[in-house]
């Protein structure tokens, strides 16, 4: 069962399902940790964080000696509520806050990636505050969020890249009227390229011609990303097929 409690009364052990508050006011890009460590517990007290959701289902409780009045029955669809639609606002008032979210974006990326060049499953529901916050910079000024992810270096150029289509594939849904989910297109985009974590650095940075061997290789990168997503928890299939 999901629960809000304070944070002093956060335990290691406990699974984390979300840090309440706005994300870009805190240090982490991820919102949930499994079976939180003493690092992670004690950068959070430090944060200003007052409070969190943990999930009793997938770690301990909080201790509580006192009795306590029964609860109402949780909402399954507490977290589907519609949002406020996003006013418009100008690009310069819109700037500063798209440039600390590319900030993080860039980091929750390079962090998905390592993970899959590792072997690792990717932990995707980690990355959705990141897709919402995209998506309400994109709802406020398309033009603020998209005009940062032009501007690339060869080293960055992946993963931003991949922000890129994030926030593009949600503009043009917005564009299109899109009646399904934003947020999954956004996500599907996020991943898109998450196969090339898979390709050697000496063929996916070579600066010069490719042979037709490292070429094949390149090619295979949307198929290896389907498998890396296929072995990770919570990539639905808009996410497979992009």
């Amino acid at each position: 069962m999901r629960k809000k409690i304070k944070v002093s009364d956060l335990r290691i052990g406990m699974y984390v399902d979300k840090l309440e508050g706005n994300w870009l006011q805190h240090p982490f890009w991820r919102s949930a940790f499994n079976n939180i460590e003493t690092k992670d517990l004690q950068a959070i007290k430090k944060s200003g964080i007052k409070e969190v959701w943990i999930d009793t289902s997938k770690g301990p409780d909080v201790e509580d000696k006192t009795t306590k009045a029964p609860k109402q029955k949780e909402s399954q669809h507490q977290n589907t509520v519609a949002e406020p639609k996003q006013e418009h606002v100008s690009l310069e008032d819109e700037l500063d806050f798209a440039r600390q979210t590319l900030a993080k974006a860039k980091e929750a990326t390079i962090s998905m990636f390592n993970e899959a060049r590792m072997g690792n499953s990717i932990k995707i529901a980690e990355a959705a505050p990141l897709v919402e916050e995209i998506s309400e910079s994109v709802s406020r000024n398309p033009g603020a969020m998209l005009s940062l992810t032009r501007i690339k270096n060869k080293d960055d150029y992946t993963y931003l890249h991949s922000v890129a289509v994030c926030a593009l594939m949600i503009a043009l849904g917005k564009q299109m009227n899109y009646k399904g989910d934003l947020q999954a297109l956004g996500m599907a985009g996020l991943l898109h390229d998450v196969g090339k974590s898979a390709i050697p650095d000496d063929v996916l940075n070579k600066p010069g011609k490719l042979t037709d061997t490292e070429f094949d290789i390149i090619k295979s990168h949307p198929t290896r990303g389907w498998e890396i997503l296929k072995s990770s928890y919570g990539a639905d299939e808009i996410a497979l097929d992009v």
